[in-house]
């Protein structure tokens, strides 16, 4: 498939290239996932790289879930950051998604595009369910993330509760049951722990993608909603 091979080439990494050949050519109508965290009211126009990814899935007929953290929110991504991001609550974070939809939908198809709240499993869990996540995943392999060691390794504070992000966000590819997730090379981690995941609880794996991040304004960091070094997506 043209569309396909386009996807492909923009792509940075494929986890793996077989698996996503076999799911595109089973002839099933695939369910495609990508996620933002509502930690700022506004996406950025980085997001728009996943986000003409996602179109293209839904013009091969595929569904895209939009999933809105708003419960991973409250913790903040660490991906990427020297030190805990400040806590936020859960209306905060539900004030901020409210223009989610009409952002995203800009690029995508208003009609054919899911948008979910992983508050809406993720709440419901209860101490016994977040203790048998736990145990799906090792420190020593949560620790080969290269932001979590480099903290730990220079004495810089580490917060049990970010420990569990990468779980959390690994557990909403278990609850929508993905087929395929996109996502900036900074969630590799985070998108390889859902591939993970979802093999522990019987399905099978989504095939990750990752794809280029676009350069802030100084022309150095990422684009961010939460260093603020971006255009705005309006």
């Amino acid at each position: 498939m043209k569309d396909l091979e386009i996807i492909k080439r923009k792509a940075i990494q494929i986890f793996n290239e077989e698996d996503l050949e076999r799911k595109i050519n089973s002839g099933k109508r695939l369910t495609i996932k990508f996620g933002a965290d509502p930690s700022r009211p506004d996406l950025h126009i980085g997001h728009s790289v996943p986000l003409r990814v996602l179109k293209s899935f839904q013009d091969m007929g595929h569904k895209v879930v939009f999933v809105i953290g708003d419960f991973t929110a409250m913790i903040g991504d660490p991906s990427g950051k020297s030190k805990t991001r400040p806590a936020l609550t859960f209306e905060e974070t539900r004030k901020s998604a409210e223009t989610y939809l009409e952002q995203v939908t800009k690029i995508l198809d208003k009609e054919k595009t899911e948008i979910v709240f992983n508050s809406a499993w993720l709440s419901k869990m209860n101490f016994e369910d977040v203790i048998k996540l736990s145990s799906k995943y090792t420190v020593a392999r949560i620790m080969e993330r290269d932001d979590f060691k480099n903290r730990f390794e220079n004495n810089l504070p580490l917060s049990m509760h970010e420990l569990l992000y990468p779980l959390m966000q690994g557990y909403d590819s278990v609850a929508i049951n993905a087929d395929i997730e996109i996502g900036g090379t900074d969630q590799t981690f985070n998108l390889l722990v859902g591939r993970e995941l979802q093999k522990d609880y019987g399905q099978e794996s989504q095939v990750v993608m990752t794809f280029p991040l676009l350069v802030g304004l100084d022309g150095t960091e990422k684009m961010s909603k939460s260093l603020r070094k971006l255009y705005w997506f309006k």
